[in-house]
């Protein structure tokens, strides 16, 4: 459904269950997160565009019925999906920022968060960042949206850094927020194809490749 056309993506119908019911047993809560869950890795992998709703619904073991009953439409449940991780990881960002020990330390921290939070969802990083939106879709600017928050946090992070070495220069900030944030994607993806590498896993290796780059 394209939600340019006027559609509220995250409308979503009234179900007839009982409250807080859910389906063969398990409650309605507990439904919702492995379709979230089952979602984030679908869209992580394939992008919105691509995701299957019936490989969603089979997953998790329900219909595409009931995934919209749930969840309104493909559009809502990438909304919903989009809103379990984005705040999170702008919280966990922010938090590496303020932590209050030296501005050298912060880009390990902040990356220690981002593998925190994408610990259990790393294809949630990809949904965040999904090239298939379309521009001037609700989706896209609901994406945008956060994606700007963390930009803004990326571009006070490195102007801080530099101006710790006496670099007030505002384009040198822009370049080096540029080759930041192109940095923590890569490492998300390397991590992404290395399943077998925890957080703390990659939290070291970083910390093992910030050294090696300031040395």
């Amino acid at each position: 459904m394209n939600t340019a056309r006027g559609s509220s993506p995250s409308a979503r119908p009234v179900s007839k269950a009982r409250p807080g019911a859910g389906t063969k047993g398990i409650p309605r809560a507990r439904r919702e997160e492995q379709i979230l869950a089952a979602a984030m890795d679908e869209f992580g992998r394939h992008g919105h565009a691509a995701a299957s709703m019936a490989e969603i619904a089979r997953r998790v073991g329900v219909t595409k019925p009931m995934l919209y009953t749930y969840f309104g439409s493909k559009d809502g449940l990438y909304l919903a999906c989009l809103e379990r991780v984005a705040p999170r990881l702008v919280a966990a960002i922010e938090e590496a920022m303020a932590d209050g020990r030296p501005e050298a330390e912060a880009p390990h921290r902040v990356l220690s968060a981002v593998f925190g939070v994408l610990e259990e969802q790393r294809g949630a990083w990809s949904v965040l960042y999904d090239r298939t939106l379309k521009p001037g879709t609700d989706l896209h600017a609901a994406a945008d949206r956060h994606r700007r928050t963390i930009d803004d946090l990326a571009a006070s992070g490195t102007a801080d850094l530099l101006r710790g070495h006496g670099n007030e220069d505002p384009l040198d900030a822009d370049a080096l927020k540029y080759v930041w944030t192109g940095t923590v994607g890569a490492l998300v993806g390397w991590w992404t194809h290395h399943p077998d590498q925890s957080a703390h896993d990659m939290a070291a290796r970083c910390a093992r490749l910030l050294a090696a780059i300031r040395s």
